[in-house]
């Protein structure tokens, strides 16, 4: 068997809330219950589980390979709420996407401040 990863803890104040924002903003499933968890399946078969905490949460980076057309859907989404987005990881260009690697790329954050990044190219891959 290859080594995969098949889930990752995210903290969040609101579980519920921050598995269906990622959800909807990704165009994926509603998240589902399992036991402390709201799990957000992702195509490749990992899965986000969204976990309480109290107190601070602690920031990660959550990066996500997605089609020219999921970008441009996602991407949309972003703008029609509104959000904040910006080309770089530590927020210096704001309203702007990169061109990395020949593709797109942006970052804007959730509800705890988690930055979440699109990609239509992976990093290193060339263009």
């Amino acid at each position: 068997m290859s080594v995969q990863l098949n889930h990752t803890i995210v903290p969040a104040r609101d579980p519920r809330s921050s598995a269906a924002f990622l959800a909807e903003m990704l165009g994926l499933p509603a998240p589902v219950p399992y036991g402390p968890f709201y799990g957000v399946q992702l195509d490749n078969g990992v899965t986000l589980d969204y976990r309480q905490v109290n107190g601070e949460v602690h920031w990660q980076h959550l990066a996500f390979l997605v089609s020219e057309a999921e970008f441009d859907q996602i991407f949309s989404r972003i703008r029609a709420r509104g959000l904040s987005y910006w080309a770089d990881p530590g927020h210096r260009h704001a309203g702007s996407i990169n061109h990395h690697d020949g593709g797109r790329g942006l970052y804007w954050d959730d509800p705890d401040g988690h930055t979440l990044e699109i990609i239509t190219r992976p990093y290193g891959s060339g263009g």
